[in-house]
């Protein structure tokens, strides 16, 4: 399973929030492309970052803080946030990102990420966010009637890389992960489930892991907060 560190984007500082909401972000450093080189230095194998300025305005955003992480780190990045057209996912890829995360574009246009999974193999993964079951959209602004199941099964004829799916009530909380829906979700389609939101421990990450059928792990928080030792659970996830 591949631990995927988070560098969450706002105003182009490094920051976490709780529950999705923009005003209620912890500070933890001004200097993304710095935090991402020490993530790399500690051995990550991919880097997970979101625009989140980016997600509630529907485009770019943080774009500067994201060159310059691309430009300092050799590992793989996937990047969330404010990515829904064509032109934003292939500008994306021709700086560098490993993979774009198309999340309330996969609600409101499915033919988009159909077309660019298509264009751009294993370059394309679908962000799933829910609250108590339900998919939310725009930043987690605004919430739907659809069914994260129904959802991610609608991709797995696409060709998407893979599906990010947060628990928004765990995210930023320290409370634990949702293994049992991750791992329900997992089971559910044949694509890649990453999970996100709430893994606050290296038990979690175990746990996670020993479903057996959870391809990676997204955590934030707890690895600045000291809650998690980066190389540390690198070791214990590879052994």
């Amino acid at each position: 399973m591949i631990l995927y560190p988070a560098i969450d984007l706002k105003d182009g500082q490094c920051v976490r929030l709780l529950h999705g909401e923009m005003d209620k972000a912890t500070v933890f450093g001004d200097d993304p492309a710095a935090q991402a080189a020490k993530f790399e230095a500690a051995g990550c194998e991919w880097l997970h970052l979101v625009d989140l300025n980016g997600a509630f305005a529907g485009a770019p955003v943080n774009a500067a803080a994201v060159e310059a992480i691309l430009a300092r780190v050799r590992v793989p990045a996937q990047l969330g946030g404010g990515i829904r057209d064509m032109a934003t996912i292939e500008a994306w890829l021709a700086k560098g990102l490993a993979r774009v995360i198309l999340g309330t574009v996969a609600v409101e246009n499915p033919a988009l990420v159909r077309e660019a999974a298509a264009a751009f193999p294993g370059k394309v993964a679908v962000g799933i966010d829910a609250r108590n079951g339900k998919v939310a959209t725009k930043g987690w602004a605004e919430e739907t009637d659809i069914l994260v199941t129904d959802l991610a099964k609608s991709f797995e004829d696409a060709g998407v890389a893979a599906i990010i799916y947060t628990d928004i009530l765990r995210d930023g909380a320290m409370k634990g992960p949702n293994i049992a829906a991750t791992e329900a979700l997992a089971r559910a389609v044949s694509v890649p489930v990453i999970a996100s939101g709430g893994v606050s421990s290296l038990a979690d990450l175990v746990a996670l892991r020993d479903t057996g059928v959870i391809a990676g792990a997204i955590s934030g928080r707890a690895l600045y907060d000291g809650a998690i030792e980066l190389r540390q659970a690198l070791e214990v996830l590879s052994g």
